[in-house]
C-alpha cells in the first residue's frame, strides 16, 4: 500500500500521479505541480478528476461517473493490472482518494509515497516542471464503483447494526465549529476518529502496532461504514484500517455534507 521515496528512485512505476490540492484555494494544486514534481508524474486535480458534478444533495465531492473514471485512467495508459505510485503534500488526505477510486473498481491499488512529495524532497529526489499530458480520451466504458453508500443505503446499514465512524476533526464531530458546511455536528450515532491521528506530523502512516492501538475495538465492529466532509479524508482512515486487515470499510460517499444538506438550518 505504501512506498518510500528510496524505493521510488530506485523502482519507478508505470504511472505517477500528484494528487496535491488545497481545499481552501482549489488552484494551489495544480500550481505546487507546475513549480515541481516527482519526474515523469501526470498531475490528477480532486476537484475535475477525482470527483464528480454537484448537485443539491450528494455531497461537496461526489464520486465521479465510473465510467467516466476508468476513461479518464486509460488515457494516462492505466489498466487494472499497471503499477501506479500517487502521492499528495497532506499526509494522504487526496492521494488516498485515488487509491480508493481505483481500488473499489477493482484495479491494482496505487502505492502510496509515504511521506508523501516532502519525503520525495527531503530523500534528494530530483524534480521537473514539464507538464505530463495524457493520451487520447477514450469514450466511457460501463463500471462501477463498489464499498460505498448513499444516505438512504446508510441508514439501512445503521439499522442493521453497522458501526459509522465520523472521520473529522473532534472540534468537527462535536459540532462546536464547522469551517466548511452550513450546518455543524455529526451524524447520530457516529463515533469519532480524526483522520490526522493515523499519520506523523511528517505525513508517514504511522506503524501497524499504534494504529490498532488507535482503532482499538473499532476493529472487531461486524461492519464499518466512515465518513468525513465529502468523502475524501474519510479514505485515509479507510486506508489505515485496510493495513489492519479490514478491507471492508463503507465509504459514505456524501459524508456530512451530503447528510446536513437534507436538514433544515433554523
Amino acid at each position: 500500500m505504501l512506498i518510500e521515496a528510496q524505493e521510488l528512485m530506485i523502482s519507478p512505476p508505470q504511472v505517477i500521479f500528484d494528487c496535491r490540492f488545497s481545499l481552501a484555494d482549489p488552484r494551489a494544486g495544480r500550481a505546487r505541480y507546475d513549480e515541481g514534481h516527482i519526474p515523469g508524474a501526470y498531475y490528477l486535480d480532486l476537484d475535475l478528476d477525482l470527483s464528480g458534478d454537484t448537485a443539491a444533495h450528494g455531497g461537496r465531492h461526489p464520486l465521479p461517473l465510473a465510467g467516466d473514471f476508468v476513461a479518464l485512467l486509460t488515457s494516462y495508459g492505466v489498466n487494472k493490472d499497471t503499477e501506479v505510485v500517487a502521492y499528495d503534500d497532506a499526509r494522504f488526505a487526496f492521494a488516498s482518494r485515488l487509491w480508493w477510486l481505483m481500488r473499489s473498481l477493482g484495479y491494482r491499488p496505487p502505492r502510496l509515497l509515504n511521506g508523501g512529495y516532502q519525503a520525495w524532497l527531503s530523500a534528494g529526489g530530483e524534480v521537473e516542471m514539464a507538464v505530463n499530458s495524457p493520451g487520447i480520451h477514450p469514450a466511457a466504458e460501463p463500471a462501477r464503483f463498489g464499498s460505498w453508500c448513499d444516505i438512504d443505503e446508510l441508514r439501512a446499514l445503521q439499522q442493521r447494526g453497522a458501526l459509522l465512524v465520523d472521520s473529522r476533526e473532534e472540534r468537527r464531530y462535536q459540532g462546536l465549529e464547522e469551517p466548511i458546511d452550513p450546518i455543524a455536528g455529526h451524524i447520530p450515532g457516529a463515533i469519532n476518529r480524526p483522520w490526522q491521528a493515523v499519520t506523523s506530523a511528517e505525513g508517514k502512516l504511522r506503524e501497524a502496532a499504534d494504529l490498532r492501538a488507535h482503532w482499538g475495538d473499532v476493529l472487531e465492529a461486524e461492519q464499518l461504514v466512515v465518513y468525513c466532509g465529502s468523502g475524501v479524508t474519510a479514505c485515509v482512515n479507510i486506508l489505515s484500517l485496510a493495513l489492519l486487515g479490514r478491507e471492508d470499510a463503507t465509504l459514505y460517499a456524501g459524508s456530512w455534507s451530503d447528510w446536513c444538506s437534507y436538514l433544515t438550518v433554523d
